[in-house]
């Protein structure tokens, strides 16, 4: 089954999520019509993508600001390649 997520309403599978993030990059804000053709990649609706795109930016303001909790990850075994560094390089990890 695919993951998906949910912005007000509209499903979003984890394809038609990368297809956004791609199409994030490729329509810049100043790109006229930015929001038609992000829409047409990832087979939304201007205003579904409108919607996601406001959560996202919802979630990383979230995050940036500290009102996400860092999740309490159990120490994972360094034989796989992660130590309590690597969970205190995840918690001061910062979106910019």
């Amino acid at each position: 089954m695919a993951s998906s997520s949910m912005a007000r309403g509209s499903l979003w599978t984890a394809k038609q999520n990368k297809q956004f993030e791609e199409a994030l990059v490729m329509y810049e804000k100043d790109t006229t019509h930015r929001w038609h053709n992000i829409a047409r990649a990832c087979g939304k609706t201007v205003d579904e993508v409108r919607r996601h795109y406001e959560a996202l930016e919802k979630d990383i303001n979230n995050i940036e600001t500290d009102r996400v909790p860092i999740p309490d990850y159990t120490p994972i075994s360094t034989t796989r390649g992660y130590t309590n560094d690597h969970r205190l390089m995840m918690k001061n990890l910062k979106l910019k």
